[in-house]
């Protein structure tokens, strides 16, 4: 376990692989920490510099004071790559992480050749709908939005399994100030326009199932990125990742050999 002290905010993160190798950078979702990527690891190519990180409020990172803004979050990513020396990487982002990716693409393309953006778009819900959330996890902690969340980020397979208790424990003991700030980051985000203005390799990957960024929510916001691929994985729902490693982890090894990142 390694810390980043960026001055407002010290993230926690892990290189795993080759540290001379290709980097690829993970950005996890709202209520997850970086082990959110466990179950894909063992089925990466090897020479790969894996970087995973838990954003501000999440995991062990540090905890400021909320609400926090989608230009901090994107910050944070930019100084954490800017700190390990990374450059030209291919940054995977799901959910909130693919508004971090689409921020931080716009910002400094110097950092990013490579996106991959899962089960997430350019805006994610309405300012209404997180307000009732935020209240609601004010008034009763994370658990009181535990069982729905459940609901939207597994298909109905996987919530039949024991497996489903481990990541509801993993939602409820993150920081709730963490929690409410990044919510209150989806909530401010629209980057219909900046997301639109971007040319660089995209890869989409949405999961059947998602309650959370439905499949044509993801396609639309891939489809604001020319030359963009657009992937669906059945029998998934919002994190694929979990229900369905293989199959994510060829798409983003398919992917990293078309664009050259990696050797066939």
């Amino acid at each position: 376990m390694q810390m980043a002290d960026l001055g407002a905010v010290q993230l926690h993160y892990r290189v795993d692989g080759d540290p001379d190798g290709a980097p690829v950078v993970f950005a996890n979702s709202l209520g997850t920490d970086l082990r959110l990527w466990d179950p894909i690891l063992p089925h990466l190519p090897e020479g790969l510099k894996i970087i995973r990180y838990d954003k501000r409020g999440h995991g062990l990172s540090s905890v400021p004071d909320g609400p926090y803004a989608m230009g901090a979050l994107v910050r944070d990513a930019e100084q954490f790559l800017d700190h390990l020396g990374v450059r030209d990487c291919v940054f995977v982002g799901l959910s909130i992480g693919g508004m971090i990716a689409q921020g931080l693409a716009v910002k400094r393309l110097d950092l990013v050749r490579g996106l991959v953006l899962s089960n997430t778009a350019a805006k994610i819900g309405m300012p209404a709908m997180w307000d009732e959330r935020i209240a609601a996890a004010r008034a009763g902690g994370i658990e009181a939005l535990a069982d729905a969340t459940m609901e939207r980020w597994f298909s109905r397979a996987f919530r039949a399994t024991p497996e489903l208790t481990l990541w509801r424990n993993m939602l409820i003991r993150q920081p709730l100030e963490g929690f409410l700030g990044c919510s209150a980051a989806i909530s401010g985000t629209d980057f219909y326009t900046p997301t639109s203005g971007l040319r660089l390799p995209t890869l989409g990957i949405a999961g059947s199932e998602d309650g959370s960024t439905p499949p044509d929510l993801v396609r639309e916001t891939v489809g604001l990125i020319p030359g963009s691929e657009f992937k669906l994985i059945r029998r998934a729902g919002h994190l694929p990742c979990v229900e369905q490693p293989e199959e994510y982890a060829a798409l983003i090894t398919e992917f990293l050999t078309q664009i050259g990142h990696i050797e066939p």
